[in-house]
Order: structure tokens, then sequence, then C-alpha cells
């Protein structure tokens, strides 16, 4: 009887276990952005964990300007929207050689891309700055776009031929033999199948330029020019001493985008996935 229930009952106990220390990560996850929360509607927040006495908007009526938040939202709107679009356009031309064609030098490609992956930025900035200069690129909105999509195209292109990779290549040949020509079949047959990774390699993409600050506090001068990220950073000299509550309101509206983008994408997904498993087993 007891050698029966051992097993049980240490299946139980590693159970308990792991719920355990899985909550343990997600009170370190949960904590701070509950503070966000609760601190956001708090005129008088401060850095401990509390509820607010009287709940109130004018954390937000005061961050709520076209110098604090507005400019800098559609300037990290911007960057991160035309930073992502640029990587996945350019890593569709980029991966389909790749992925579809026996090219000679195609594995020292590969090898190169890994390797440029895996260079931090931090490492290029300060040629890159100096060769910005030269070239009248410094302090546009511009500039950061090409940057940002420049580091992060090696990483796109290398996830975008391993997303081609699993699409047979019948498909397209079949396309082919019935008087289409690659372009087409690419169009019609690769592009709409290939939703599911083009909208990963989008999101990822977004999420990393919407919340980089590196790049534009380098590029960037003009204060008018600056996004979310830089102008969260200014948040602290520009007032003095910190207001917790209106800093917890300004990184609620900071988190808001990426979220959003993130549960609007799921059904897009999961229909994606339905379409590429049936045109596989076809």
């Amino acid at each position: 009887m007891t050698d029966r229930q051992a097993p049980g009952m240490s299946k139980s106990r590693a159970r308990i276990t792991a719920n355990l220390a899985l909550t343990l990560v997600a009170l370190a996850f949960v904590a701070p952005m509950l503070w966000v929360v609760l601190a956001a509607f708090d005129t008088r927040a401060s850095l401990s964990l509390q509820l607010p006495a009287n709940w109130s908007l004018g954390n937000f009526g005061a961050i709520l300007n076209e110098r604090t938040t507005i400019r800098p939202f559609f300037n990290s709107l911007l960057i991160a929207t035309g930073t992502s679009a640029l990587v996945v356009i350019i890593a569709l031309f980029a991966g389909y050689p790749l992925s579809r064609y026996k090219l000679r030098y195609g594995t020292h490609y590969i090898y190169i891309i890994v390797f440029a992956s895996a260079l931090p930025v931090t490492a290029i900035m300060v040629p890159v700055y100096l060769m910005f200069i030269h070239i009248g690129m410094v302090d546009s909105l511009a500039g950061v776009i090409l940057f940002r999509a420049a580091s992060e195209l090696p990483f796109a292109v290398w996830l975008m031929k391993g997303f081609m990779d699993a699409i047979p290549t019948d498909l397209e040949e079949a396309a082919w033999v019935e008087g289409a020509s690659h372009f087409q079949s690419a169009t019609y047959i690769l592009v709409p199948l290939l939703a599911p990774g083009i909208t990963t390699i989008f999101i990822l993409s977004f999420i990393e330029n919407w919340g980089n600050f590196m790049v534009p506090f380098m590029l960037l001068q003009s204060r008018e020019l600056y996004p979310m990220s830089v102008s969260l950073y200014s948040f602290f000299g520009e007032y003095g001493d910190a207001i917790y509550g209106q800093l917890a309101a300004f990184a609620l509206l900071y988190t808001l985008p990426t979220m959003l983008v993130y549960f609007l994408i799921q059904k897009p997904l999961q229909k994606g996935g339905l379409r590429l498993g049936g045109a596989m087993k076809t």
C-alpha cells in the first residue's frame, strides 16, 4: 500500500513545487506592473505598492500634452512601424533566394548572417554615428529607421529563411506549370502562406523598436523628434524630483501599444497557421 502511494505522493509534491516556483516567477513580473497601474491613478503615489486613497485621472491629465506625450507617441509609432515594415520587406527579398536557390556561397551567407545578428549594436554605435554625420542623417527619424532596420535585418533574414524552408516548393512548381511567373507564385502563394512568419517578424521588430532607447538617444538631438523611450528618460531631469504618479501614467501609456499589437494579432496568427497546415497536407 505504501509502495503504491509513493509514486503518487512524489508526483503531487513535484506539482506543488512547480506551482510555487511558477507563482514566485509570476509575482516578480506582476508586482512592478501592479505598481504602475495603481500609481498611475494615485496623485500621491510613492515607491511603495499601495491602493490609491482617491482614484483620479489627474496624472494622465498632467502628461497628456503635445510636448510630453502626444508628439513622442507618434514619433515612436513612426519609428517602430516604419522600421518593422522595412525589415519585413527586405527580409522577404533576401530570404527567398537563400531558401529556394542552391547558391554557391549560400552557406557562407548564413554564417555571416548569424555572426551579424550576434554583434551588439553598442559595439558599432561610434563609427555609425560618425558615418551618419557625414551623410547628414543625424537628428532625423529616417536615420533612426535606417539604422534600426539594418541592425535587425540579419536576424530577420535568418528567421524568414526558416519560415520559407517549412513551405514545400511543390506549391510553387504547380503554379509554374500553370504558367505563373516566379514573382506571381511568390506573391499569390508563398506570401499568404508566410503570413504567420511575416506577422511574427513584424511583431518582434515592432516591440524591439518601440522600446529601443540607445539608437534614438544617440542619433536624435531635437526634443520634438524624441520617441517615448527617450522622453521617459528625460522625464526625471525635466521635473526634478520624480513625480511617481505622472511617471507611472506615462509608463502605462507607453506599454499599451505593444500589448494591443500582441492581442490583436492572435487570431490572424492562428488562421495563418491553419492555412499553412492545410496547404502542406494537400
